[in-house]
């Protein structure tokens, strides 16, 4: 997290020094709604801090076509030659996060557009996944929490 706040205010020698080049920004999305501005803040912080980018694309089904929003990510990452992978999973994105995170230790930070997305097709009441979100292993970074006046 230290190398994160260096990154924000321009000290990007400080934050690469501070990190490893395994380590990773995991970037979480619905693929029904793909917000430009998470993606382009992932983006910069993976510049910034020389990291690569997990891609974790949460949908209905795992058999559905990935939005042309990210796809347009996606070639954008190539042409900056940012080193990323490409997750897909179905149903509930808090859940794909905590699994993920379980199974991955190189997570620098997870970026996700808001609150309210981590609740889509999630199980209500489910005590087991709120204990396991709790105990997060990394920051979670909310780029637009979409409240309206």
């Amino acid at each position: 997290m230290a190398a994160v706040t260096f990154a924000e205010v321009g000290e990007f020698e400080t934050a690469k020094s501070m990190l490893k080049t395994k380590k990773r920004v995991l970037l979480a999305v619905d693929n029904n709604r793909i917000d430009q501005k998470t993606c382009t803040y992932a983006l910069n912080i993976s510049k910034r801090i020389g990291s690569g980018i997990d891609i974790l694309v949460v949908s209905d089904s795992a058999q559905e076509p990935v939005a042309p929003a990210l796809e347009a990510f996606v070639c954008q990452l190539q042409e900056e030659k940012i080193i990323f992978g490409l997750i897909r999973r179905s149903g509930c994105l808090k859940e794909a996060i905590v699994h993920y995170l379980e199974e991955e230790d190189n997570t620098l930070f997870v970026v996700i557009e808001s609150q309210g997305t981590l609740q889509n097709n999630c199980p209500r009441q489910d005590k087991h996944l709120a204990a396991a979100w709790r105990r997060l292993k990394c920051p979670l970074v909310v780029v637009a929490e979409g409240l309206k006046a």
